[in-house]
């Protein structure tokens, strides 16, 4: 294997790390601010955390090689929708967090990736058998992980799932726009969107206060600059690389990061059913991943592929619009 693979592959890793470490800088977070200022801060900063990234490439005249330069207006409308997605998504998962740990939040949120292909019947896509049985794997884990024995579950792992349905329509959005729009700009202008979003409902839900945020300067700087920022570039420079069977496995370890540094950092545990359901859910979202859904006609795109995991899902999914970029990636594969 190649030395610039093997690093690819490194840096991979890395980034699914700081990804799965970024579900406990999301809880802490909510111990000094509410759901929505927490996200609202830490968008607009991954948003800012971009800037130099967009204005590197412009200078280095990397923006626009193989795809489309549209004008800037062509940009609204889908900065518009996929931000009012990840916004929804965003919040559904923050919120969440209050009734949930960050290791079960990592592995629900991880769905998204069998939801992508099951949405995609509503298109031109079809799940092929592989991508089938991941779905049957996937649900069998999440009921051993969330349903308890008196067939109950915890209110914030319904919302994780539900905000894994918005994440999964985020994704197939931004396989529908990325093929014509630079990727970094594209992910900046969901970021504002998401980010302004947040922090209306947080003056209107919450109370917003400089102690507050101060409080929680470190978790909300991780998550915006490091999770966003770092990690999203790191993926995006990874995958000029490595193969896109690389990424899926090793970005697929999102989900197992996030539940091992919840134990390690907050002390949260599982039991041994949960732990089973644990690993049902990243084989079914590996199987989902790397047996793409097949397009019914030969020249139909495909969603964009995205990580099994579950770390700030905003850097995640706009890794999936970089892989458009790269050219890493397979378009027709069926998830930051």
């Amino acid at each position: 294997m190649k030395t610039n693979v093997w690093k690819a592959d490194a840096m991979l890793l890395l980034t699914s790390l700081v990804w799965g470490a970024a579900f406990v800088a999301q809880r802490v977070g909510m111990n000094s601010v509410g759901p929505y200022t927490f996200n609202g801060l830490r968008f607009l900063l991954g948003a800012l955390a971009l800037l130099p990234l967009a204005r590197y490439q412009r200078r280095a005249g990397l923006a626009g090689k193989g795809r489309i330069e549209p004008a800037m207006s062509r940009y609204l409308w889908p900065c518009l929708l996929t931000g009012l997605f990840l916004f929804t998504g965003a919040s559904l998962q923050q919120v969440g967090l209050l009734w949930t740990t960050a290791g079960k939040a990592g592995f629900i949120t991880g769905l998204y990736v069998v939801f992508v292909p099951l949405l995609g019947l509503l298109g031109r896509h079809r799940p092929d058998r592989a991508t089938w049985a991941g779905v049957a794997l996937a649900a069998v884990g999440l009921f051993l992980l969330s349903v308890t024995e008196s067939f109950t579950i915890a209110f914030g792992d319904l919302l994780e799932l539900a905000g894994a349905l918005f994440w999964a329509g985020h994704v197939l959005l931004v396989g529908r726009y990325a093929t014509r729009l630079e990727p970094i700009p594209f992910s900046i202008g969901q970021f504002l969107v998401c980010g302004i979003l947040s922090l209306a409902t947080a003056f209107w839900r919450e109370s917003v206060t400089l102690a507050g945020v101060y409080g929680g300067l470190v978790p909300i700087a991780y998550g915006g600059l490091i999770s966003v920022g770092v990690g999203y570039t790191l993926q995006v420079v990874a995958q000029r690389d490595t193969l896109p069977t690389h990424a899926a496995i090793i970005l697929s370890l999102e989900a197992v990061f996030a539940a091992w540094t919840g134990r390690l950092l907050l002390g949260e545990t599982m039991s041994w059913r949960a732990t089973g359901g644990c690993a049902l859910m990243l084989a079914g979202c590996l199987l989902a991943q790397l047996g793409p859904a097949k397009p019914r006609h030969p020249d139909a795109a495909g969603p964009l592929p995205a990580s099994c995991g579950a770390g700030p899902a905003e850097a995640r999914h706009q890794g999936a619009a970089g892989c458009g970029d790269s050219g890493a990636c397979d378009n027709s594969d069926a998830s930051a």
